[in-house]
């Protein structure tokens, strides 16, 4: 009685892993719709069932988001970092680990990706313009608690973003995105807005500033030291207590 259900399973699992590949390989596009089951049918030669467990497989890693109802159809996710955040979401919650944990990886990680970016070699013509502007705009927003947290997150992803390694864009930039929503959950939250002063926003953009100016120097020793000393200080709030909550993800508003 096994030899069917394996004969199932690998059916199932062999066009998971064409459908797959089409979406990794951007042929299916992020956000396009799978064609219906009766087309499927037709390019694949599988029972229902068996096309169905495929669609299972690939909707349990986050690559498809089937709709129920008239406008229903499997809807193609493309991994991202906000996918992947909300997996190492689910992981970490379920094992009771605290968001503090998450910052002592990011204090490892996002000093590394400065570093990076102060060693690209065209870092005066991407990166640093980039930083610019982000630093610009927090500046602008200081005055408004909840603008400016949002406005310092977008620097401290951007770091992330154009570190110029893929695998460190993928994995970091991850951590950042699970950060950012907890961040931005605890903003909300927070009623005295005082708890963080103005100029202590402004000493944080400074901080961020000197960052920037080592990666613009190509100091990547200097832009990794400054980005680990601001992290330990800029953690202090919204990491000082509480757990991971993966559903935060799926609320944040980038």
């Amino acid at each position: 009685m096994s030899e069917p259900t394996v004969q199932f399973r690998r059916l199932a699992e062999q066009v998971a892993d064409q459908l797959r590949r089409r979406i990794l390989l951007g042929e299916l596009a992020d956000g396009s719709i799978l064609p219906k089951e009766d087309e499927l049918l037709r390019e694949f030669p599988v029972s229902k069932p068996s096309l169905r467990e495929a669609m299972r497989i690939l909707e349990a890693e986050g690559l498809l988001r089937v709709r129920r109802g008239k406008l229903g159809g499997a809807v193609v996710r493309r991994p991202n970092a906000a996918n992947v955040a909300y997996t190492i979401g689910l992981v970490l919650g379920s094992q009771d680990v605290s968001l503090s944990d998450v910052g002592g990886a990011l204090r490892q990680m996002e000093p590394a990706c400065a570093a990076l970016c102060a060693e690209r070699s065209d870092r005066n013509r991407t990166v640093v313009p980039a930083l610019r502007q982000l630093h610009a705009e927090a500046v602008d927003a200081a005055d408004d608690f909840q603008s400016a947290i949002s406005a310092s997150r977008r620097y401290h992803e951007a770091l992330v973003a154009y570190c110029g390694n893929q695998t460190m864009i993928m994995l970091a930039g991850a951590l950042e995105t699970l950060w950012s929503a907890h961040e931005q959950s605890w903003s909300t939250q927070v009623s005295d807005h005082s708890i963080v002063p103005v100029d202590e926003r402004l000493a944080v953009l400074e901080e961020h500033r000197q960052v920037i100016d080592a990666i613009e120097a190509g100091d990547s020793r200097r832009a990794h030291d400054l980005a680990a000393a601001h992290l330990v200080k800029a953690q202090h709030y919204p990491g000082s207590a509480g757990m991971v909550d993966p559903t935060m993800v799926r609320h944040w508003e980038h």
